[in-house]
């Protein structure tokens, strides 16, 4: 079963079972976001949010930014549904069925953001779409990617690995959603923090730090220059 088809199948639950899979929840998705948001120089006009799912992470972006042209693109339909059922009524929110690694939306946003959907690509894709997201942004646009990476250190990352495992299992999580979890991971393609960084500088981002990283997480902000 492909990677698309396994998201389909888990929709319905996606949204109930994020917590358990991410123990920092509200640090990676809530304080991140707020930290980020307040950090930007201007309001963004238009933001894509690349592999959206189920809108989760528009959801915090929102509250910031309410009069802003959000695009969530996912190429996992069922997962848009939801999203769909979350913003109803919200004529300034967009649904766009695509595989953003081959193209992303039409137009030049202010902010592209993208959440735990990047590491399923492989590195050789990994360059190329930093390269899409900033020759896409508008000047003094800014990138942000919440993901999960792996350590540098062998040993530190097959630690880190069995103590998420652990948290993960002991979260409540039936056992068959425990079992489509692990089978999802092995679609996993993750790289480290600092080479996704370097990655980013090499596309042509100047200004790109971590600013959030615990565990199997991380948030890399990236920035373009304004002139």
């Amino acid at each position: 079963m492909g990677i698309r088809e396994q998201f389909n199948l888990v929709a319905k639950e996606y949204d109930e079972n994020r917590r358990k899979f991410i123990p920092c929840f509200d640090d990676y998705y809530i304080a991140s976001t707020d930290f980020v948001a307040k950090s930007l120089d201007r309001a963004p006009a238009l933001i894509f949010d690349l592999g959206s799912g189920t809108g989760i992470l528009p959801s915090f972006w929102l509250p910031h930014f309410p009069a802003s042209e959000f695009v969530l693109v996912d190429f996992a339909e069922e997962m848009l549904d939801v999203a769909k059922r979350r913003f109803a009524g919200m004529p300034n929110v967009k649904y766009e069925i695509a595989d953003y690694s081959e193209k992303l939306p039409a137009g030049s946003p202010d902010l592209v953001v993208s959440a735990l959907s990047i590491h399923h690509l492989e590195h050789a894709q990994k360059k190329a779409l930093f390269k899409m997201i900033f020759e896409s942004l508008s000047r003094g646009g800014v990138f942000v990617n919440y993901d999960q990476f792996s350590s540098e250190n062998a040993e530190i990352n097959r630690k880190t690995e069995e103590y998420w495992v652990t948290q993960v299992r002991s979260s409540g999580l039936s056992d068959k959603e425990f079992c489509r979890w692990m089978e999802r991971k092995k679609a996993d393609r993750e790289c480290s923090i600092r080479q996704e960084i370097d990655w980013m500088k090499e596309s042509g981002f100047k200004i790109v730090d971590c600013v959030y990283s615990q565990g199997k997480f991380g948030v890399i902000r990236a920035e373009k220059e304004s002139a």
